[in-house]
């Protein structure tokens, strides 16, 4: 017959282990900042930084922010602890962190700092060009840009001496016309779907918000044809004078068709 009884020796050692789990909990992370001074955590935290060891240096000011909450180095703890998301591709909790300082210190004299980071953490313009269907046409690919236009426009009005300001305002000029591009990319595609006002609306929304895009010509274009196809003949007129008085040299305007089967808006083989 098997004994299926453990020997006494093994049955001690098995009691011991569960009596020191039991006794010491389960095993804790270490904590590098113990101890020391908010000075001497920033220290710490700048030579993980050094070794680009971001998830070292995210764990050291997570502490910090924790610990030192009314420290002096409180409000560079949380601009550094966003950096260090960004840089190990935590967006979202950088621009939580950076929204965070922007509420608790307005008065900071980073916080144009604060702003042109936050652009530059949203500052992504992957997947802009997806194939489009009917039934995935979205903005989800846009927000991020809008969002980062939005941050960096009101760094540059609020602070317009900041050493930020020219990088600043060369990503504001991609961004825009980045946006514009998918906007009346997407405007085209609505005018041969014979959607014209989903296509007025984006040709509409291109000139009121980003007048300074390079795709202003192409806007009015598109605006002008959908108000011919939904018959609203004089606020076409109207566009069409806009686009003389800033376009007199229209490439487009050239492309008009005497054939009356043939509108001169319809011009996607020049786009396409």
């Amino acid at each position: 017959m098997n004994n299926f009884f453990l020997n006494p020796i093994a049955t001690l050692i098995i009691t011991i282990l569960l009596s020191s789990c039991a006794i010491f909990g389960e095993p804790t992370e270490i904590d590098e900042t113990t101890g020391l001074t908010d000075y001497e955590v920033l220290e710490k935290a700048q030579t993980a930084e050094s070794a680009n060891d971001w998830q070292r240096v995210i764990d050291i000011y997570e502490r910090a922010e924790q610990k030192f909450p009314n420290s002096k180095l409180a409000p560079q703890f949380k601009l550094n602890l966003a950096y260090a998301y960004k840089q190990f591709y935590r967006e979202e909790e950088a621009i939580v962190m950076l929204d965070k300082f922007i509420i608790s210190y307005p008065n900071h004299p980073a916080m144009d700092y604060a702003y042109y980071l936050k652009g530059v953490v949203l500052f992504r313009d992957k997947n802009i060009f997806k194939e489009i269907t009917m039934q995935d046409i979205s903005d989800r690919d846009l927000s991020m840009l809008e969002r980062s236009f939005q941050a960096l426009k009101l760094m540059t009005e609020l602070y317009p001496n900041s050493q930020y300001y020219d990088d600043a305002a060369n990503r504001m000029i991609y961004l825009m016309n980045k946006i514009s591009e998918r906007e009346l990319y997407v405007a085209r595609y609505y005018m041969k779907k014979k959607a014209y006002l989903a296509a007025l609306n984006r040709a509409k929304y291109v000139i009121e918000n980003y007048p300074e895009s390079s795709h202003q010509e192409e806007a009015l274009v598109i605006k002008i044809s959908a108000y011919r196809q939904l018959g609203i003949n004089d606020l076409a007129d109207d566009s069409r004078r806009v686009l003389d008085l800033n376009f007199p040299k229209s490439t487009k305007k050239l492309n008009e068709s005497k054939d009356e089967d043939k509108n001169w808006w319809e011009f996607w083989d020049i786009f396409d």
